[in-house]
């Protein structure tokens, strides 16, 4: 065998060790998830949002069940989300879900998506469902954090199981420093637990740098890549009163942009990432096509 072609050999043998982690660092480059509150827009807009979320390489939608809102509206958007390879999962949750006595209304919610799915054409229907539950918002929480916890817990295996059993993908929304309480079962963390009962995960990692959106998801990153989840960093665009550090709000796109480049980047190495999600359509919609958005008074917080 001549030297040229050894070393032909050894290149082609470097290139497919090389290959399943430049396929898994691109694929992970382009994607983006982002939620859509205000599902009545969908009715007039829907060309304009697949056309944008498409071009930001949005491929999955975080939509609001809104009862105002017609099946056949949500029909018709999801078929045209599908048709540009846009993945649609289901919306909802209350601050108080996280409480016993009501499990039922979570239940109910994955029934109605359950039913709405059962009367829909195949590119009509929900691909999973995301529950936004954050009873660390209410006073019970200060007080009661162990017991909130353990309901809560009782609560998401209900909610998973009854997802799962449906056919649906099952997300949370959840905050990074869940990594520093206890499972109410002992023997971890309560993010991993919840890691571990869901499909997925949306780490809301507020800030305004890339760095420290990763630093804030790295120990949720690592769980879910050893429990073979997908975890979704996400990035705030909205007023939060709660300090410009946690969002984008009064940064310029540029910098905006480069900040979470930073953070695919950062995340490439895991498996379990699935990309950032952008906290939210409106106001990312608003940023890019330079629309300005009334910061709210102290009035309306």
């Amino acid at each position: 065998m001549s030297v040229r072609t050894k070393w032909a050999l050894l290149a082609l043998t470097f290139c497919l060790l090389l290959l399943p982690w430049l396929f898994k660092w691109f694929s992970a480059e382009e994607k983006k998830a982002t939620w859509l509150w205000d599902a009545s827009i969908i009715a007039e807009q829907t060309p304009d949002i697949i056309s944008f979320s498409k071009e930001q390489g949005v491929d999955v939608i975080f939509l609001q069940i809104q009862d105002e809102v017609s099946d056949d509206t949500y029909r018709k958007f999801i078929a045209s989300a599908q048709q540009a390879e846009i993945q649609v999962h289901a919306l909802n949750g209350h601050a108080d879900w996280a409480y016993r006595d009501k499990q039922e209304e979570g239940l109910a919610f994955i029934e109605k998506v359950k039913a709405y799915n059962a009367a829909s054409a195949k590119n009509e229907r929900f691909e999973g469902i995301q529950l936004d539950v954050e009873p660390y918002q209410l006073k019970r929480w200060e007080n009661e954090q162990n017991s909130v916890i353990a309901e809560w817990s009782d609560n998401m295996k209900a909610w998973t199981k009854a997802g799962k059993d449906a056919g649906l993908n099952m997300s949370a929304a959840i905050p990074f420093w869940l990594d520093a309480r206890e499972s109410a079962e002992g023997g971890g963390t309560f993010s991993r637990w919840v890691i571990d009962h869901f499909d997925a995960v949306a780490i809301m990692a507020y800030r305004d740098s890339g760095q420290q959106m990763y630093d804030l998801s790295k120990e949720e990153l690592d769980e879910a890549d050893e429990l073979g989840k997908k975890v979704w960093v996400g990035a705030e665009l909205a007023d939060t009163h709660e300090g410009d550090h946690l969002t984008f709000f009064r940064k310029s796109i540029s910098n905006m942009d480069e900040e979470i480049a930073k953070v695919f980047d950062l995340a490439a190495s895991h498996s379990s990432f699935a990309g950032v999600a952008v906290h939210h359509y409106e106001a990312w919609y608003a940023k890019e096509n330079g629309i300005p958005l009334a910061r709210k008074s102290n009035e309306e917080k």
